[in-house]
């Protein structure tokens, strides 16, 4: 009997659920009836590089198309001011000996002639007494030729001897032209073997003298120093037109040709330049793979100092390409996009690839085609919209939560 209970008792808790779970059903059948279905999740999510633009803001915002253009592709390159080779003079000692006077200084200007320093020298003393043995010499044969001349006249001599004469006058004057000429080499001026000539007198020093017009750029030499022939002691370097060197990679070489107008920026005085190529060279550097060229700039007005930095603008050929405003532009994530009208007053964040500015134009490599509306003025305010919508998970239509 027992046994029957138990098993009547199971049977009557598990008919009590059922009516529980069928009183329940109708309960939640309601339920949904009442409430709507849940959208998509991704519905719910709005595209970030979409925004869209009330009818009253369009105003503030230019659109336009992308247009073709003829765009000559400009390449920039590194560079620097030097001093122009060809009219740069390098200056040093003729003879051996100690400075005793320093007459320029670095920055000076100079004229053809003017003495730079002054060097005291025993060998301009021993010269100088050479010269005045072969002046010597030449008159004693100018002497003995013209004695030898009557005595043959007088019939004592005969023309042998008066030829032997004549000979040793020949020597005589060549050994006084070397002689003159070795003190030239020395430094000594005209009138200084000159004044020796006639008077004798001997000048102990050698005058370092500047052989063109220009400014001292370089000083290598002090008061007291000893010197020697192949001492650089001064550089003068005419400035009134330096060179421009850089190095082009040399993919970009043979786009450039000597004589070719080359506009030059120089950043340390702000200003432009235009410049001719005067130089490309035929060989490539191996550590850099890269062709040095040179161009040409006028300095008149000495602004342009050696070793200033300067950037190198060399026009290429010349294409018909999309082209972009600058305005156009924006930068996000340190690319470059645009805003594509997708739908009226609906534009989309684009990533373009864009050559460089040419005439407050972007020449279009990528990202967009001729003919696309893209926004021409206020692209830089309608990414803060956007920008600003994705922080505050507002709706997509810019300015709306405003």
């Amino acid at each position: 009997m027992k046994h029957v209970h138990t098993q009547a008792s199971r049977g009557t808790r598990w008919m009590a659920g059922l009516a529980v779970v069928a009183g329940l059903l109708p309960l939640a059948a309601c339920k949904d009836k009442e409430a709507p279905p849940a959208p998509a999740a991704t519905a719910a999510v709005s595209d970030p590089l979409l925004v869209r633009i009330s009818p009253e803001q369009a105003a503030n915002y230019k659109t336009g198309p992308v247009v073709l253009a003829d765009v000559t592709l400009v390449q920039e390159h590194p560079g620097r001011i030097e001093a122009n080779e060809r009219q740069v003079s390098r200056i040093g000692a003729t003879v051996t000996g100690r400075v005793t006077q320093v007459l320029a200084e670095l920055g000076d200007a100079v004229r053809p002639g003017q003495t730079l320093a002054q060097v005291s020298s025993p060998e301009l003393t021993t010269s100088q007494l050479a010269y005045l043995r072969a002046s010597s010499g030449l008159s004693l044969a100018e002497r003995a030729v013209e004695r030898a001349r009557q005595l043959i006249q007088a019939d004592v001599i005969g023309s042998a001897e008066l030829q032997r004469r004549e000979s040793e006058l020949s020597i005589a004057r060549a050994e006084k032209r070397a002689a003159e000429d070795q003190l030239r080499l020395l430094g000594l001026p005209s009138a200084a073997i000159e004044r020796l000539r006639t008077e004798g007198s001997l000048n102990s020093e050698a005058s370092v003298m500047a052989r063109q017009a220009g400014v001292v750029i370089d000083r290598k030499v002090s008061q007291g120093q000893v010197v020697q022939p192949g001492d650089q002691l001064f550089t003068v370097a005419d400035l009134s037109n330096v060179w421009v060197v850089g190095a082009l990679p040399e993919q970009a070489a043979r786009s450039v040709q000597r004589g070719q107008v080359v506009e030059i920026e120089v950043p340390a005085i702000d200003q432009k330049f235009s410049g001719k190529v005067v130089f490309v060279s035929d060989t490539i550097q191996p550590e850099t793979r890269t062709v040095a060229i040179r161009t040409q700039v006028d300095n008149a007005r000495r602004e342009l100092k050696p070793q200033m930095l300067a950037t190198l603008r060399i026009a290429g050929a010349t294409h018909n390409v999309p082209v972009v405003p600058e305005t156009a532009v924006v930068r996000e994530n340190d690319r470059d996009h645009v805003f594509v009208q997708v739908a009226p007053n609906t534009f989309r964040l684009t990533q373009v690839e864009l050559g460089p500015l040419t005439a407050k134009l972007r020449p279009v490599r990528s990202g967009v085609n001729a003919g696309a509306t893209i926004v021409t003025e206020g692209g830089f305010h309608l990414n803060n919209d956007r920008a600003q919508r994705l922080l505050t998970e507002t709706p997509a239509v810019a300015g709306e939560a405003k």
